[in-house]
């Protein structure tokens, strides 16, 4: 992206110029956020806008503002990579750079990733492999998924937002909540430390993300979303409902299809209206959701970041391309997740008492095992023996058919209280192995050793060209 395409970007949302406005922002009075009502041509456009069922872009003018809590020394950060899987691909091969790519299965299966090249014609993550298919050029390049790479960029990435604070939300291998409040007197407003964590990304990963700055978690994942792709959106603080105004109900966090649907049925189309809506009014049509909802369009949300060590449970899951049959196809799968979880615990200085087996069918049925242990761990070998034990279970009792998801979580997590005891020798060799395992992943990156079975569920697999016939 052209740093002119960047700079008009993080323009055009905001009345003023954002560099440096943050620390201003947090010492305007309170008068400053009350704003004027809007133009009567702005509601007339907005009217037009969903008409042709197009999104508008935020407004620089809002309602009057109901007061927000006192949260104006928060400064959160949400940073998304873009088309992450795809965008691996393409940087690690250049012939598919600028090309359509899809990542995925052939045939079967859902689209894990589409590459903006191909998201004109219609084609989304999660969307099935045969429509996509359908929807795509021909020329569009289908890659079959590398997980290990995936996880070995991803491992990067944590690193870096690690070297601006210690509190990081994980939401998945490619997206996570920074909460930069403490960081600003070693790394400056949060607008900059957005601006330099991107740039960290581009030059050592070679790969592009969109960031949100806002003061609420909810505003700074919009913020990103909008931003995309390769952008960033600051949303100042006292800004949010004037930010989120013109934007749908579709975007409020807990609206599902048929919740926009009633929303849509008692003339709440957009997060204005959902903002000037009585709120008893709002409770009474939707039950307490109505009252979560307009808190949400005032841009209010208190939610703190909370850290894996501060987590209830720590998760990884995988979908695949194509559905797998069979328990021998899984357990490589399991594995390689079971690994990635421990990895986090220890990285996190907790350790778990208990884990859980999630599958997904492929008629997207889910389903949840669990097992406790007698001493709570940090092993990955441990974490795999006892999913690997509930799979054979599941297996044993004729339940197991074609998975297109399998993932791993650990729970009932603590701090570890005991060291391996003096003749506890087992547990020493474990401890001492693992070690040894973070230390060559941190300086090497996580793919350079692993156990041979879980090198399977990262087979260089050529890519496929899918040249279709006319329609």
């Amino acid at each position: 992206m052209s740093s002119a395409r960047h700079r008009h970007d993080e323009r055009s949302t905001f009345p003023q110029a954002v560099t440096g406005a943050w620390s201003h922002a947090f010492e305007r009075p309170t008068e400053r956020l009350v704003g004027p009502q809007q133009p009567e041509q702005q509601r007339v456009a907005r009217s037009r806008q969903r008409a042709n069922h197009d999104e508008p872009r935020p407004l620089l003018t809002a309602p009057p503002y109901t007061r927000a809590p006192a949260m104006t020394d928060r400064a959160i950060i949400h940073v998304d990579m873009d088309a992450f899987y795809a965008s691996v691909e393409q940087r690690d091969d250049p012939a598919l750079r600028g090309r359509p790519v899809i990542v995925g299965g052939r045939h079967r299966g859902v689209v894990l990733a589409a590459s903006y090249e191909v998201r004109p014609y219609g084609v989304r993550s999660a969307m099935p492999m045969a429509q996509a298919l359908r929807l795509a050029p021909r020329d569009v390049v289908v890659v079959r998924p590398r997980f290990a790479a995936y996880v070995a960029a991803s491992e990067r990435l944590h690193e870096i937002f690690a070297a601006v604070t210690d509190l990081i939300e994980p939401l998945s291998l490619d997206e996570a909540f920074l909460d930069v409040t403490g960081s600003r007197a070693l790394f400056g407003e949060p607008d900059a430390i957005a601006r330099s964590l991107r740039q960290r990304i581009r030059d050592e990963l070679h790969l592009p993300a969109s960031a949100g700055v806002a003061r609420v978690k909810f505003v700074a994942k919009i913020g990103s979303d909008l931003a995309k792709p390769d952008g960033l959106r600051v949303v100042l603080p006292g800004d949010e409902r004037c930010f989120l105004a013109p934007l749908s109900v579709a975007r409020l966090w807990g609206v599902g299809p048929r919740t926009h649907e009633r929303l849509r049925a008692i003339g709440l189309e957009t997060i204005d209206d959902v903002s000037r809506r009585d709120p008893v009014a709002l409770e009474r049509d939707l039950g307490p959701l109505g009252a979560h909802l307009h808190r949400l369009a005032h841009g209010l949300d208190p939610r703190p970041v909370t850290p894996d060590r501060e987590a209830k449970s720590i998760g990884a899951e995988d979908t695949f391309g194509e559905d797998l049959a069979t328990r021998e196809d899984l357990l490589p799968h399991l594995h390689a997740q079971a690994l990635r979880v421990a990895r986090r615990l220890r990285r996190s200085g907790r350790v778990a008492r208990g884990v859980v087996l999630k599958l997904k069918t492929g008629d997207f049925e889910s389903r949840t095992r669990r097992t406790t242990f007698r001493a709570a761990t940090d092993d990955g070998q441990v974490l795999y023996d006892a999913v690997a034990e509930m799979l054979a279970r599941e297996h044993e009792d004729g339940r197991l058919g074609p998975m297109r998801l399998t993932g791993v979580s650990a729970v009932l997590l603590e701090a570890p209280t005991v060291q391996p005891g003096l003749f506890d020798a087992g547990a020493r060799r474990a401890a001492k192995l693992n070690g040894a395992l973070d230390a060559i992943a941190n300086r090497f990156g996580v793919g350079a050793l692993r156990p041979a079975d879980v090198l399977d569920t990262d087979r260089e697999t050529p890519r496929e060209e899918v040249r279709r016939r006319e329609r």
